[in-house]
């Protein structure tokens, strides 16, 4: 579908905690306190602040999958703030994959979650993570409503 408007932001983590669900082969990494199975499911509370025509918080649960080369996440994130001044919340539908290099996702409004001047919107984007950033991450929607 092809969206006439566009809000660019910048996101910054300002929360992260991740624990496995399920560890397949109980093999895996421990980095930073966290578990990393080799094969497994991990869930992921993630706080987010952003800023730009996109401005507010966020709270996104995640589940991950691990396996050598890659594998699928999926996610759901309750924003709440102003999209190009238009104030209210939604909720985003992220799936994609992930690797060792980064995150690649398609983040698409679930229609009928939204409410004030939000309660209407449609929307996507593409979202391209490669490591940690200082500077938080650009998020360009596509979006009507």
């Amino acid at each position: 579908m092809s969206f006439a408007k566009k809000a660019t932001g910048r996101f910054s983590v300002t929360s992260w905690i991740e624990q496995v669900v399920t560890d397949i082969d109980g093999e895996g990494q421990e980095r930073g306190g966290v578990r990393y199975p080799t094969r497994g499911i991990t869930r992921a509370e993630v706080s987010y602040t952003y800023s730009g025509a996109i401005e507010g918080t966020s709270t996104l649960t995640y589940l991950i999958t691990y396996r050598p080369g890659g594998a699928p996440v999926l996610g759901f994130e309750h924003f709440e703030g102003s999209i190009d001044g238009r104030t209210g919340s939604c909720v985003l539908r992220h799936t994609g994959t992930q690797d060792e290099t980064g995150v690649f996702e398609h983040v698409e409004v679930v229609p009928g979650l939204g409410t004030g001047e939000l309660a209407e919107l449609r929307g996507e984007a593409d979202l391209a993570v490669a490591g940690h950033s200082e500077d938080g991450y650009e998020l360009v929607l596509s979006y009507q409503g």
